[in-house]
């Protein structure tokens, strides 16, 4: 029986999110559905990342046992065939070992947040970036973010629904870039919290408006108490970039 490794993109606008919910559109269902349109087999999709509803994807990877064998191409020419019309899309499709896991698998996690900051209201971007009015000082942002890169007690920056055994975490990558009018906050571990990225981004948005001081940051990831951390960024500004495997 063939394991299939699928990576998708996806537009979060309407979905619940990754996850099969009793109501509304899932990434997962409409996989799944998809799947046993084109094979007749009723299979179960796993993602290597919950993203939440309004979160988008650039790199998603999920992976589902089929009995059918088919060409790779047929595979994810099908798949997007049924997709259609939901914003949602197979880049590739391939078979792998039955010991590849998409969640279990993954060596890291690379999520990327996009602050459009500017005073005109977002047109083409609307619901895909999290806009800011003030100017964000951006350097100062930069700074803070630093003091996050490591092996922490991440407590200060864990959602209350968060299922995770452990607060700790080793953060790989955290930078703030700014190119233009946007700044983009670039996130990479092996595992995250339960809406790490989006507390994280949160907080930063107070550096960025000469609330805090890039020390503050270190301050309140110490305390370990998620009311000592700022507010949680909308899920609209958050994309799963990409998940990483071994070769």
């Amino acid at each position: 029986m063939p394991r299939w490794k699928l990576t998708l993109e996806y537009d979060g606008r309407g979905l619940v999110g990754w996850q099969r919910q009793k109501e509304g559109l899932s990434v997962q269902g409409a996989l799944e559905s998809a799947v046993e349109k084109f094979s007749g087999e009723r299979v179960t999709v796993c993602g290597a990342g919950r993203t939440d509803a309004g979160v988008h994807a650039l790199g998603q990877v999920a992976h589902f046992d089929l009995a059918r064998e088919a060409p790779l191409d047929v595979v994810r020419s099908a798949l997007n065939h049924y997709l259609r019309p939901q914003a949602i899309a197979v880049l590739a499709a391939e078979t792998v070992p039955d010991s590849f896991d998409a969640r279990l698998s993954a060596r890291y996690r690379h999520y990327r947040y996009r602050i459009l900051n500017r005073r005109a209201p977002a047109a083409l971007e609307r619901g895909r970036v999290w806009q800011v009015s003030p100017p964000l000082d951006s350097e100062a942002m930069r700074e803070g973010a630093a003091h996050l890169v490591g092996r922490h007690d991440f407590s200060t920056f864990r959602g209350s629904l968060c299922q995770a055994k452990s607060p700790l975490k080793t953060l790989d990558l955290f930078e703030v870039a700014r190119c233009g009018e946007e700044i983009r906050v670039e996130a990479r571990a092996r595992s995250f919290l339960h809406h790490q990225v989006r507390n994280m981004v949160g907080t930063l948005k107070l550096v960025g408006l000469g609330r805090w001081k890039p020390e503050d940051v270190a301050r309140a990831l110490a305390a370990r108490d998620r009311r000592a951390g700022g507010p949680t960024a909308p899920a609209e500004g958050l994309y799963l970039v990409e998940v990483g495997y071994r070769e």
